[in-house]
């Protein structure tokens, strides 16, 4: 049986386990079997802390990269695409689905530490080289790369209005669970019972 290499392309910011085993199951592909990654170097402790990108193409996984939030910068990391899919354009729209996040979250820079080989990949995509230093580790070279990202003039701030702010990732712009729970009628006390 063979993998659809055809169908609408869909990008999807994780948001429960199902999404998250195949990001998974994309990385382990990647990296475990084709680069030979040791399991306890990709799976280094910060996938349950990040947020992750998962696209899919005709419904099957696809490609996927992880973010991680600093102070003044979000960062990219094991961005996977499996080799059936490369050249798609399904890396190109995990990606743009990706800044679009990173705008929404106040971030005006992207950085990546890409594989040397993989540079001009990266540059397609509008990343540039930090400061050419190169360093090593799980068995390849890598460099620093940065994206400036144009401003989102609806991005989040500590003055926005605080059911933007409880909104799940994965859709920002319709209201959740807990926006509707303040459309109650009966509100609860303040109190604590010790029924």
């Amino acid at each position: 049986m063979t993998m659809p290499l055809k169908g609408p392309v869909v990008t999807r910011v994780v948001s429960n386990a199902e999404e998250l085993a195949q990001v998974f199951a994309v990385r382990s592909a990647v990296y475990l079997a084709e680069q030979a990654c040791p399991y306890d170097e990709e799976f280094d402790g910060n996938d349950y802390s990040a947020t992750h990108v998962l696209g899919l193409v005709g419904g099957q996984p696809a490609a996927c990269v992880r973010w991680r939030w600093f102070a003044d910068f979000a960062k990219g990391e094991r961005m996977a695409v499996l080799p059936a899919y490369r050249g798609s354009g399904v890396s190109a729209r995990v990606l743009d689905r990706s800044f679009d996040l990173c705008r929404r979250k106040g971030y005006r820079q992207a950085l990546v530490h890409a594989q040397r080989h993989l540079v001009r990949h990266w540059q397609k995509f509008g990343f540039r080289l930090k400061d050419g230093a190169v360093f090593r580790f799980s068995d390849y070279d890598y460099v620093t790369m940065v994206r400036d990202l144009p401003a989102d003039v609806g991005a989040l701030t500590a003055d926005s209005d605080p059911m933007l702010l409880i909104r799940p990732d994965q859709a920002p712009d319709r209201p959740g669970v807990l926006e509707r729970s303040a459309q109650r009628q009966t509100p609860r006390s303040g109190r604590l019972s010790l029924a």
